[in-house]
């Protein structure tokens, strides 16, 4: 079976065509111009049908409410016989949600979680590096219990322009070949990404601490989202990096929530 899945992100749209191997054809179009006639999904989603024909069908989550009916709508006109399914913290994840407000859940966690279920089982961590950095924790006892939420790289970095009066708007560059910047824009550079590294190691440091506090055994810890390649060999323990987790999760949403159902 093969599934057309789609992360609705702040910033960008993330979608691919995700099979039994994991996603292929990823790509993305900036969430504003979502709808967008012709820099927007549906402009892809004709040559997506052609290449895949044998679809069974959408599988969608967003952190952006707006953007979700502009989805429906595009692909309404332009794949209407697709059935479309959208991951809410109503769904089944294979594991239970203990969160005492499951409706405040970003629908790219769930996925997340749905994700790490299916594919390393209990207890994992995610860490996800998008606009916002979110780590999300599903323990042996309590499912997903939770995580946190961190500033991303992209949110530092025009923040510091943002609120300052003489640092430049730097670049998406995640190049460091020192530690001693020679210019504003280096020391910016090195700045956020060891910076941005040091506060990821900081997190997970504490959630580990808090699972063996508590008994859990050693989690496995997958990352994705856009910096995610920043922590190859830089955290401790080792973390697998996974890019198409969030579109693999809604897709094993989608067997847990639509196939079984059948």
């Amino acid at each position: 079976m093969t599934l057309l899945c789609v992360d609705i992100g702040n910033t960008h749209t993330h979608y691919g065509v995700v099979g039994p191997a994991g996603a292929e054809a990823v790509a993305e179009v900036p969430t504003p111009a979502l709808d967008d006639p012709a820099a927007g999904f549906g402009a892809e989603l004709d040559r997506l049908h052609a290449r895949h024909p044998g679809l069974a069908g959408v599988a969608f989550c967003s952190v952006v409410p707006a953007a979700s009916p502009q989805l429906r709508r595009v692909l309404a006109a332009a794949v209407p016989a697709l059935q479309v399914f959208q991951l809410t913290h109503e769904c089944q994840l294979g594991v239970p949600i203990s969160y005492p407000l499951p409706a405040e859940i970003g629908q790219d966690r769930l996925a997340n979680t749905a994700a790490a279920h299916a594919l390393v089982g209990s207890p994992s961590v995610v860490i996800d590096l998008g606009t916002a950095v979110t780590l999300e924790i599903v323990t042996t006892r309590g499912g997903f219990e939770g995580g946190i939420i961190a500033p991303g790289l992209a949110v530092m970095r025009h923040y510091l322009h943002e609120r300052t009066a003489q640092l430049p708007e730097i670049d998406d560059s995640l190049t460091v070949t020192r530690a001693i910047g020679r210019s504003t824009a280096e020391a910016m550079r090195i700045g956020t990404v060891v910076g941005f590294q040091g506060m990821i190691q900081a997190l997970l440091d504490a959630v580990l601490a808090d699972l063996t506090a508590r008994g859990e055994p050693a989690p496995a810890i997958l990352a994705t989202g856009g910096c995610a390649e920043l922590l190859l060999g830089r955290l401790r323990p080792a973390v697998r990096i996974m890019p198409d987790l969030t579109l693999r999760g809604l897709a094993a949403a989608w067997a847990l929530n639509i196939s079984a159902g059948k």
